[in-house]
């Protein structure tokens, strides 16, 4: 009889075998008899077993009232990871728990060789794991045949809708049989959960545990304030202060995880990276090298904060922030699971306090505020081990005796407590000297206070004032200015890279129209003037002299004393009514008056030439206006021809429109146009 109620024997074997002394909340709960057969929207938080407990909740489809499995003539069960790592844990976590019942299993991951997955397939497998897009080419090329599925698991379905997987999700779950049961287990459950949720599932019980309220209790989270630029160095001061194993480091970008690990791995620490671009291969000798204590630094892209279950894994450090609070509850849930303490670290920066508070509210987390740890404590904690170490308070050995008296005789105690200090000591990588930061909580603006506010000061004043070690300012000179295209931007890592200055000694610069004058600090200064020597000169003609004192304001233009310039010219005269006009000599326009035999406004002159019509008359008669002067009063226009031209009277050749009888034009050959314009009215 099985020791755990409603848990075949062969999986109880399992578990027993696993070290396993009692279920977690969540996997007690899906295994209730009242949810036998039904499906399930389950919610738990990261590192509660989640993966144990689909695999007992689908016992009773696989197994019924057997021990074993019978052969697999087409796969029983499905489960849907969104990652290949979690898919590949998955994959080891139901192997170890279904090796007494005989399950076969086969993995259709992405950055794998299909052809190997389709033998798989071929040979049977009762349970088959992978990522949507896969599995969902496996089906389009019938290589995985669906038809027997009694079971379909979605794991974190989430973060499967969050990477785009909605369109493989509903393909896969379109084949699969209408009897099926479902599962869904995810940390949370959002609103496009919810709708797939409804969508494929029957009548879905709502699976919560009480655990769920409270998040991440076995996980310590700590907001840490840096100064701009001290990011890399207060991580690694962080690691070094850690006492975990292993430590994971969270940045957004593949180029920040790059970037991150070439400094880190300069540093000492023995580090892999982990993101999309790496090969399947790559990522999962990664995580080998976790587990196995060949790496201790884990970089990685958020491809890495759903599902990873690493043993010694006991620092979570987000470099770069998360964009949501169920990005934050994900990535920091690799640590702390299965009742191990963890530490979540957030490396903020003053200007994003607001930001990372309203993130832990959202999260529902309470965070402790402060400083990474300095150089000064990380050398005492190392101190400190060293003085606790096992070894020194272990006893002697026999073996061991001869060669510590030929060692004191030699040596003498003390050269060899030296030598025992610098073999410890030479491992270990230099801590990082960190700026200080104010941790004071920003104040909060009242109502009615902004009116309240004192009077601004001058910028020069005001950059004094927030700047430490410009009270006694040194002002330099340079023999370039706006004239020869001087900017601040290549003025700046010159200073640096000639004179040995960091942007710290540098105060303001402003670039006159012939020279610069550059601010620095009493220090920066004399380090300046000593690394470039007696010439000044920084690079090609390029050189700096102090100044006694700050530099006077360049004069402006007084706008309001104009006497000594000329008068400005207008470009156009003003009109003039009363003006002579110049017209080649003729006489300025007058208006007629009107004469005295002029006819009355109501009669109308004839006019002076004659109306021309086609008759029998003497008068020869003259040739009809054009289509568009003679039809012009009736509306009629004539059609377009490019650039706005009327097109030609038709009738003069071929294919030229209609004729002015009014009977189409023919092509050669004898045959009317398809289309033709329609003719002018008959006059």
């Amino acid at each position: 009889m099985s020791v755990y109620p409603s848990v075949p024997s062969a999986l109880a074997e399992a578990l027993s075998n696993k070290g396993y002394d009692a279920l977690t909340q969540v996997q007690s709960a899906v295994i209730e008899p009242s949810l036998a057969g039904r499906d399930l929207l389950v919610s738990a938080q990261t590192g509660s077993g989640k993966t144990v407990a689909f695999g007992l909740a689908m016992a009773g489809e696989l197994l019924g009232e057997e021990d074993r499995l019978s052969r697999a003539e087409t796969p029983l069960a499905l489960i849907v990871a969104p990652t290949r790592e979690l898919a590949m844990q998955v994959a080891r976590e139901l192997t170890w728990l279904y090796g007494p019942a005989g399950a076969r299993l086969a993995t259709c991951v992405g950055g794998m060789d299909m052809r190997d997955e389709r033998k798989a397939l071929a040979r049977g497998a009762h349970i088959v794991v992978g990522t949507p897009g896969r599995l969902s080419d496996h089906i389009k090329r019938g290589s995985l045949n669906t038809a027997g599925i009694r079971v379909v698991v979605l794991d974190e379905a989430d973060e499967m809708l969050d990477m785009g997987f909605r369109d493989e999700l509903e393909h896969i779950l379109q084949g699969t049989p209408d009897s099926r049961r479902t599962l869904m287990f995810s940390a949370t459950v959002p609103k496009g959960i919810a709708n797939l949720a409804a969508r494929y599932q029957k009548d879905a019980e709502r699976v919560r545990t009480e655990s769920e309220q409270r998040q991440h209790g076995d996980i310590e989270y700590r907001a840490l304030l840096v100064a701009p630029g001290d990011e890399e160095n207060a991580i690694v001061n962080i690691v070094r202060h850690s006492d975990s194993e292993s430590a994971l480091v969270f940045c957004t970008t593949r180029a920040a995880v790059n970037k991150l690990m070439s400094r880190m791995g300069n540093r000492g620490f023995p580090v892999v990276a982990l993101s999309g671009e790496l090969s399947q291969k790559e990522r999962s000798n990664a995580l080998q090298s976790l587990r196995d204590g060949r790496a201790r630094v884990c970089i990685a892209t958020d491809v890495a904060a759903r599902g990873l279950d690493l043993d010694n894994l006991g620092l979570v450090i987000h470099a770069d922030l998360p964009r949501d609070s169920a990005t934050l509850l994900h990535r920091s849930g690799r640590t702390g699971r299965a009742g191990r303490k963890g530490v979540s670290a957030l490396i903020v920066a003053p200007k994003a306090r607001r930001r990372v508070e309203r993130l832990l509210s959202d999260a529902k987390i309470e965070a402790t505020w402060g400083t990474p740890p300095s150089a000064d404590e990380i050398n005492a904690l190392d101190d400190a081990r060293l003085l606790g170490d096992p070894s020194l308070t272990r006893p002697i050995h026999e073996s061991e005796r001869a060669m510590i008296d030929a060692l004191l005789e030699q040596h003498g105690p003390e050269q060899v407590a030296a030598a025992f200090l610098r073999k410890q000591r030479e491992g270990r990588s230099a801590p990082e000297d960190l700026r200080d930061v104010d941790t004071s909580p920003p104040k909060r603006r009242e109502r009615g206070e902004r009116g309240d506010r004192p009077e601004r000061e001058p910028r020069e004043k005001r950059h004094k004032t927030e700047r430490k070690g410009f009270d006694d300012a040194v002002w330099v000179e340079l023999n370039v200015g706006r004239k020869k295209n001087a900017e601040a931007r290549w003025i700046l890592p010159v200073l640096c890279k000639a004179g040995g200055l960091s942007r710290d000694d540098i105060g303001a610069i402003r670039i006159n129209p012939g020279d610069t004058h550059v601010e620095l600090t009493r220090d920066g200064a004399e380090r300046f003037f000593a690394a470039l020597g007696d010439g000044g000169t920084l690079e090609k003609g390029l050189r700096a002299s102090p100044l006694d004192g700050p530099p006077s304001a360049p004069a402006r233009f007084d706008r309001e004393d104009r006497s000594d310039r000329p008068a400005p010219r207008l470009r156009k005269k003003p009109y003039d009514p009363d003006a002579p006009r110049k017209f080649s000599g003729k006489k300025p326009y007058e208006k007629k008056a009107a004469r005295d035999d002029a006819p009355a406004a109501t009669e109308r002159a004839p006019s002076p030439q004659t109306d021309y019509i086609q008759d029998d008359r003497e008068k020869p008669a003259k040739p009809a206006k054009s289509f568009s002067k003679v039809h012009a009063k009736d509306g009629w226009k004539p059609p377009m021809r490019g650039k706005g031209k009327p097109a030609r009277p038709a009738g003069k050749g071929p294919g030229k429109g209609p004729a002015k009888s009014g009977k189409p034009a023919f092509q050669k050959g004898g045959k009317p146009l398809k289309k033709h314009r329609k003719p002018p009215p008959k006059v």
